[in-house]
């Protein structure tokens, strides 16, 4: 078999997420989890049982922290002593790394993965492949790495295990701590959702004012994608001489003209801070 990982936060919705795709590879996993809710979820949906912490860590290689990021550093601070030199701590966010919650032991590998999620436009061609929003399951989705700290040569493992944690793939993605912090929360949540909250918020006025809920809807979603689809190129094409206006008008009304600061590093920190 393939190396030793610890999953901690096995039993939760992420965890259980990483536990049923890791039970498909060759890795040996030991599975934590601390509430009794999550160790009956692990058992119904897995069939797995959970081990104690030292039973976990005992020659690990890897230890997956599927733990929210505001635990990360009291878990990541309380099992450190017990880790070997080499072994590979991996998180599923850039947030906590970034704002160096991690353990000062330059003898272990920092690894963070993170999916992109499947795409608006995909060539998914089941209907369990179109429903999967989330991804790991059965829709392919895109992932992004980074090697915070550790050998280069550790990058092919922590990789490996991103790919069968997130499977099916797409497209793997080496990128810095930081670079991933520009993505989330900056990009995906800072600016796309909040966005796409406005945008729920616009279609609820629509809905106020009179026009009826499912055909606002349908409206606004069938828009989404032909518009989407020619802002992001996924077709040849332009937008009207309305539609060009309409946005020029739109911009001011909507956006400061100072917004795209929120990408500064100072900016992803303070956001980082929050949330951490």
């Amino acid at each position: 078999m393939k190396e030793k990982i610890a999953l901690f936060g096995a039993g939760g919705k992420m965890g259980v997420r990483l536990a049923k795709n890791l039970k498909k590879s060759d890795y040996q996993v030991a599975h934590v989890e601390v509430s009794e809710v999550g160790q009956k979820r692990l058992k119904d949906e897995v069939g797995i049982d959970c081990v104690s912490i030292d039973a976990a860590l005992d020659n690990v290689d890897v230890v997956i922290l599927a733990v929210p990021d505001t635990l990360i550093g009291k878990i990541a601070a309380e099992i450190s002593p017990k880790l070997r030199a080499g072994v590979m701590v991996m998180t599923l966010d850039a947030a906590a790394p970034f704002a160096g919650h991690l353990p000062d032991r330059p003898d272990l590998v920092y690894f963070v993965a993170h999916p992109c999620h499947p795409p608006i436009f995909n060539d998914e061609t089941t209907q369990e492949g179109r429903r999967d929003f989330f991804g790991g399951g059965a829709a392919k989705q895109s992932i992004t790495s980074a090697l915070m700290q550790g050998p280069e040569s550790a990058f092919d493992l922590g990789e490996d295990v991103a790919k069968v944690i997130y499977q099916p793939i797409l497209r793997s993605y080496r990128l810095t701590v930081e670079q991933m912090a520009i993505l989330e929360p900056g990009l995906s949540e800072t600016v796309c959702a909040t966005l796409l909250y406005a945008m729920k918020q616009a279609m609820d006025e629509t809905v106020r004012r009179g026009v009826p809920e499912e055909a606002a809807r349908d409206f606004l979603l069938g828009h989404m994608n032909i518009l989407g689809a020619v802002i992001f190129k996924e077709i040849p094409g332009a937008f009207s001489d309305a539609c060009n206006k309409a946005i020029q008008n739109g911009l001011p009304r909507l956006l400061r003209d100072d917004w795209l600061n929120v990408f500064d590093h100072d900016e992803i920190a303070e956001s980082i801070r929050r949330i951490t």
